[in-house]
């Protein structure tokens, strides 16, 4: 659940201003009985300035079955599931507008007949000066379902990185801390001997004075 919150939260990103930036993203290849899934598809534009119009078609094929049904069908801003078996299912997460970049669908309630071959296909029309041009784009997603969720290799050296950069910023923050505590320290020292050495010429120059005022018949010790 964590990794399609993360690609989610990625996909996040592109969906509110897809022409600003754009990311293609592998979809997660995993999902978990009886949780949900995000199914991504990303194509980005090679010219972000050009605009486009663009539907987006999915289709599943369960193993062992030579043919793709067509399940779900988006044209902004309409979404039908074309499959009694995702009736309910399935849920638009993709751009919100006609410019589309990101066709992600969400999965809910995940089943073991969910297993099988995805298929993201984008038609897009660039509108261009002299002519339109035709664009389409398929993106194959390979989904396996477990009952419990494997702990991929990345997932486990992310967060090992993680722990490490974590202990490393809390380490430079010591020593940080400890040389501003240092420097105050001897700023603290420097100014306080400058204040006892400038007592003492005060005092000095006062004893000075002090022997140079001497009335007479009066008996002063000076140094």
């Amino acid at each position: 659940m964590i990794r399609e919150l993360s690609l989610l939260a990625v996909l996040s990103l592109f969906v509110p201003h897809a022409l600003a930036a754009c990311a293609e993203v592998d979809s997660m290849t995993e999902a978990v009985a009886g949780e949900g899934h995000l199914l991504g598809c990303i194509s980005c534009k090679r010219r972000e300035e050009v605009s486009a119009s663009t539907t987006v078609d999915w289709h599943f094929r369960p193993p062992g079955e030579p043919e793709y049904r067509h399940i779900f069908h988006y044209e902004h801003p309409t979404a039908d599931i074309l499959d009694d078996d995702f009736s309910g299912r399935l849920e638009w997460h993709g751009t919100q507008h006609s410019d589309i970049q990101i066709g992600a669908v969400y999965l809910s309630n995940v089943t073991f007949n969910d297993s099988g071959t995805y298929l993201c296909t984008l038609h897009r029309t660039l509108f261009l000066p002299v002519q339109n041009e035709e664009v389409t784009v398929e993106k194959e997603v390979q989904l396996t379902v477990v009952a419990v969720a494997n702990r991929e290799l990345t997932a486990v050296v992310a967060e090992i990185m993680m722990f490490v950069l974590i202990v490393v910023l809390q380490l430079w923050l010591i020593l940080v801390l400890v040389y501003c505590y240092k420097k105050i320290s001897a700023d603290h020292e420097r100014r306080e001997a400058k204040k006892a050495l400038k007592a003492q010429r005060e005092a000095l120059l006062e004893s000075k004075d002090s022997c140079g005022d001497v009335q007479p018949g009066v008996t002063q010790v000076c140094e």
